[in-house]
């Protein structure tokens, strides 16, 4: 069985009340319950830190063990080099994901310290974009 994690960062606790038009309304716990019941042969945990250390921490923790990492650093994503290397220091592959279209964002959301250590990037596609990187984990 693969396993996966899902590591959000700031703010992406606020899913369902923040920011309802970019974000949407269903609660990251909602959306996660959805998911592990549409892939029940695959063990997903996730996990949420508005701190940038306690997400570096899980990418050591679980980034020789699991199969795949999914992450959003949210706005992390543009400011930490920190996390940008941790990626770069493990061994399983992560893909970063956004919720929102970043490139149709404000101009300091087009750079990303994770993207050239990850095996992907998915943005735009709401929740979605997270079940998209759970696919990209599947062999055909």
């Amino acid at each position: 069985m693969k396993k996966l994690i899902i590591i959000n960062g700031p703010n992406l606790n606020l899913l369902g009340k923040r920011e309802p038009q970019i974000y949407g309304s269903l609660t990251f716990n909602e959306f996660f319950e959805t998911i592990t019941s549409k892939y029940p042969s695959i063990s997903m945990e996730h996990f949420q830190s508005n701190i940038e250390g306690e997400i570096i921490d899980k990418l050591h923790e679980v980034g020789f063990t699991y199969d795949g990492i999914i992450l959003n650093a949210a706005a992390y994503t543009h400011t930490s080099v920190g996390i940008g290397d941790a990626v770069a220091a493990i061994e399983t592959p992560v893909i970063e994901v956004h919720i929102s279209n970043t490139y149709k964002r404000e101009d300091f959301r087009h750079q990303s310290f994770v993207a050239a250590h990850a095996k992907g990037v998915i943005v735009g596609f709401g929740l979605q974009s997270y079940e998209l990187a759970i696919q990209s984990f599947i062999p055909f």
